[in-house]
């Protein structure tokens, strides 16, 4: 089984659900709304698709913060 990773953002109204390694983006009004519509987009992003036909890295990516204030000069 492989995965993709799935980022979760906050927008303007609402929540952002956007996957990494596959072009797949959709919103709700809640995380969980959003994690629900987010599952339902990768199914039909693959819908038809042969397992074997699938290519998805076998390591699965690592998130994380960074501070973008270290960076900004003053």
């Amino acid at each position: 089984m492989r995965n993709v990773t799935g980022v979760i953002r906050k927008g303007e109204k609402f929540y952002i659900g956007e996957c990494l390694e596959i072009d797949v983006v959709t919103q709700g009004k809640t995380i969980d709304e959003t994690i629900r519509n987010l599952k339902e987009a990768v199914s039909l992003y693959f819908e038809g698709e042969k397992t074997e036909d699938i290519y998805l890295p076998e390591e699965s990516a690592i998130t994380f913060p960074i501070e973008v204030e270290e960076y900004v000069r003053t």
